[in-house]
Formats: C-alpha cells, sequence, structure tokens
C-alpha cells in the first residue's frame, strides 16, 4: 500500500503537468492557426503534436516497465517537449496581451518532461518491502553492535580506572606505613644512640645488658640501614660448633685489639659463612670468656 502511494506521489504530479501542457498547446496552436484556416483543422494539427507526444511518452513508459531502454525513443519525447516549449514562448512573445502569464507557463513541457524523468528514475531504485526491511533490520543490527561496542569499552574504561585507583591508593598507603615505621625506627635508634653516648646512662644501660648479652666493657646497638642479601651463604651448609669456634676465633686473632660482636658478625658474613645469630653470638661469647679467663 505504502509503495502504491508513493508511486501515485510520483507520477501524478507527471501525468497532470503533461495534461495541462497538452492542453495550452492545443490552445495556442488553435489561435494560431485558426486566423488563416478553418479552427476544426487548426485543432486536428494541435491534436496531432500532442498525440506524438502522447503517443512518444506511452512507448517510453511501456520500455521502461520491460526494463528496457530506447534513447532514440527518449530524444523523441524530449524534442516534442521542446517544440511545444518553443510554440508556448512563441506566443508569449508575440501576444499583444497577458505576456508574462503565457511566459510564465510555457516551461510546463520541459517541466513535465522532467517529472517523467523522475518517476522513471524512482521506479528503477524502487525496493520491495522485503528488501527494504532487510535494509532496515542490517541498519538496526550495526547500530545495536556499535552501541554494545561502545558500552563494553565504557564499562572496561570504568573498571580499569576503579583498579588503579585502588592500586594507587594501596600503594599509598604502604608507602605511609613505611614512611611511619621508618620515622619511628629513625627515633628509636637516636634515642638509643644518644643514651649510649652519654656518661649518665651509659653505666645503667651498661648494667642492664651485661646479665642479658654477658657483654661487660661495652654494648652495641643493633644494625639500621640497608641489608645486602648474601645468596652464597644462605646456600651454605651448616657449620658445626666446632668450624664455628675455629672460624671465630681465626678472626679475633686476626685484630688487635679484638674486633666487636658487630665487627666480627659482619667480618664473618661477608667472608661468605653462614651461622645464624644466636649460634655466631654464643660462639664469641665463648672464645671471649675463654680469653679474658686465660688473659
Amino acid at each position: 500500500m505504502k509503495r502504491t502511494l508513493k508511486k501515485l506521489l510520483t507520477v501524478l504530479p507527471a501525468v497532470a503537468m503533461t495534461a495541462v501542457s497538452m492542453v495550452l498547446t492545443l490552445a495556442v496552436v488553435v489561435m494560431w492557426l485558426g486566423q488563416a484556416m478553418p479552427w476544426p483543422v487548426a485543432g486536428v494539427v494541435g491534436l496531432g503534436l500532442d498525440g506524438g507526444w502522447l503517443a512518444t511518452l506511452a512507448y517510453e513508459r511501456r520500455l521502461a516497465a520491460q526494463g528496457d531502454h530506447s534513447a532514440g525513443v527518449t530524444r523523441v519525447g524530449w524534442g516534442f517537449g521542446a517544440v511545444a516549449t518553443a510554440v508556448l514562448l512563441a506566443h508569449a512573445v508575440t501576444a499583444p496581451t497577458d505576456t508574462g502569464a503565457w511566459l510564465a507557463v510555457s516551461w510546463l513541457p520541459i517541466a513535465a518532461k522532467a517529472l517523467w524523468l523522475v518517476h522513471g528514475l524512482w521506479e528503477r531504485t524502487a525496493l520491495t518491502r522485503d528488501a527494504l526491511d532487510m535494509i532496515a533490520g542490517i541498519q538496526q543490527e550495526a547500530r545495536d553492535d556499535a552501541a554494545v561496542a561502545r558500552a563494553r569499552l565504557r564499562a572496561d574504561a570504568a573498571t580499569e580506572q576503579t583498579r588503579l585507583l585502588a592500586v594507587t591508593e594501596a600503594g599509598a598507603r604502604v608507602a605511609r606505613v613505611q614512611a611511619e615505621t621508618a620515622a619511628a625506627l629513625s627515633t628509636a635508634w637516636e634515642v638509643l644512640n644518644t643514651a649510649r653516648t652519654q656518661e649518665a646512662t651509659a653505666a645503667a644501660l651498661a648494667s642492664v645488658t651485661a646479665p642479658v648479652t654477658g657483654v661487660t666493657d661495652g654494648w652495641e646497638l643493633p644494625v639500621w640501614g640497608p641489608v645486602q642479601p648474601l645468596p652464597a651463604a644462605l646456600e651454605a651448609p651448616a657449620l658445626s660448633d666446632a668450624d664455628l669456634d675455629r672460624i671465630v676465633g681465626q678472626i679475633l686473632t686476626d685484630q688487635t685489639p679484638p674486633p666487636s660482636y658487630r665487627e666480627l658478625a659482619g667480618r664473618f658474613r661477608a667472608a661468605g659463612h653462614s651461622a645464624s645469630e644466636m649460634r655466631l653470638r654464643a660462639s664469641w661469647k665463648r672464645l671471649t670468656a675463654a680469653a679474658t679467663f686465660t688473659g
């Protein structure tokens, strides 16, 4: 129904303009030739002109309905339209009155031919309802796919933004905790170092640490600073007590005066040996006690 309606919308203006053009052409021919011959004869001449144009148009439409086309028939049709236009223009120029009105309608034959051309183009490009529905479905599917792709990209971007924000916040929290811990340890180490260097508290700290560590000639602060990994030391086999005492004794005898425990531990581990802190300190205590007792 809609296709028929669209067809009527393109063909009716062409039919109406063609009819008006034929009537005007017939009227002008009768007025011109009616002065030189009987008006029935002039009417036959005008009808012959209109009839030739109409016949050419009908033949052209028949070819178009068959899917065919003839350039010769098309040229003849345009020729009849040009003749009808020329007749109207000549009458408009030579008419003593209403020149403007005749000029205004002189273009109707050419316009009618152009409308038939438009109608022919519409017929060659018209599609069935099934084809139009299929095209609409394809376009809708493409729009749906594009919308889903855009939504997926927006969701992925939002997820990635949330993940990066969470990772950034977690990293910031870890950095703050590490900074606070480092500040607290640094402050505690400074307090211990100040207490160790002050004469008023050194004796008291020595009296407190001597029963625990067994060191009477002084005590050392724990190591504060970066620790370098020693893979060779970690992979080395465990030393026996005799071997541990031998190595510790060698380190003690190589330096005069004997090194402190912290210096000894550093040289012991730098040499690639491995022992727990408790065993190393016990060996150091045994050898320094034996040396003190022997001396």
